[in-house]
């Protein structure tokens, strides 16, 4: 009884001591490869690190360098931003030159130069819209122009017309007020003992040549006073009578024989005027009469002596 209880003890512990020893069995074994593992990660991060931060300090450098081309395209459509875009492309070109200078860049250097980089792409972004903006603003602001531009050359066009009208009228108007002459005579005189004067055709009994025309009658004309010169050549082509000079103000001049001056009033007047003998008496040949209105002549006439 007691070899039989003994025995049933005995089995028991040893029962226990194996169970406990494939546990701690299990444990160890399950517990290495896990430490195994955990070794292999860190390492494999850790020879990884440096190879990280080369390949992320290129691909900024790639993005960098394809950023300065999309500011060159900005820079292109030159706009008033232009000078804003040239000093952020030279940025991006300093930035560009740090990174390559910094041969070992740490992560926290990394994430700085992509704050970086993010930043200025922002900021291209915001400078196309603007820019996009910009060049439809033009584009309405040219045809606004021009519109305004045909509506300016209709009107020039218009005013031309009008003030061709209005030049037009002005010069028929003057036309229209313009005093003509007509019924252009000269006759020679002589005298009789008692006074009388007689018309003759003899150059030794002439005592002087009377000269005379009509003005026409012209309603729109102005009134009041005119005066017109009468140049007497005789066959030699001088000016008899007075032979006076008088200059106008268009830098021409006229030789007159004697003036006749009128009170216009706007009917017809018939006027006349004496160039008398001087010293020496009339001798044969032709004279010659012409008139004048300023330094405009408006007819002519002769008279011829026997």
């Amino acid at each position: 009884m007691k070899k039989h209880y003994k025995d049933s003890w005995i089995k028991a512990l040893f029962a226990v001591v194996f169970v406990f020893g494939i546990g701690a069995t299990y444990l160890i074994f399950s517990n290495e490869p896990e430490q195994m593992i955990e070794q292999s990660d860190d390492d494999r991060l850790e020879i990884m690190g440096s190879n990280y931060e080369s390949v992320a300090q290129e691909n900024i450098l790639d993005s960098l360098n394809n950023l300065k081309l999309a500011y060159d395209v900005a820079i292109f459509e030159k706009t008033a931003l232009s000078q804003e875009l040239e000093l952020q492309k030279r940025n991006i070109e300093n930035l560009m030159e740090i990174i390559k200078a910094s041969k070992n860049p740490s992560i926290q250097q990394i994430k700085i130069y992509r704050k970086q980089l993010s930043d200025l792409k922002t900021s291209l972004d915001e400078k196309v819209l603007e820019i996009k903006k910009l060049k439809s603003q033009n584009k309405n602001l040219l045809t606004e122009i021009e519109t305004q531009n045909v509506v300016m050359y209709k009107q020039k066009a218009e005013n031309d017309t009008l003030i061709s009208k209005q030049q037009k009228l002005e010069s028929t108007l003057k036309d229209a007020s313009k005093l003509s002459l007509s019924n252009f005579k000269a006759i020679a005189l002589r005298e009789k003992s008692s006074g009388k004067e007689l018309e003759t055709e003899k150059a030794k009994n002439t005592k002087k040549l009377k000269i005379s025309f009509s003005v026409n009658g012209n309603a729109v004309a102005k009134t009041g006073k005119r005066v017109y010169y009468v140049q007497v050549l005789d066959q030699k082509n001088t000016v008899l009578g007075e032979n006076k000079l008088i200059e106008f103000d268009n830098d021409k001049a006229l030789v007159y024989s004697f003036l006749v001056a009128l009170d216009f009033q706007g009917k017809t007047a018939n006027v006349y005027g004496v160039l008398n003998a001087d010293e020496s008496q009339f001798k044969k040949g032709t004279y010659f009469v012409n008139f004048f209105d300023k330094q405009e002549i408006m007819g002519s006439t002769s008279i011829t002596l026997e």
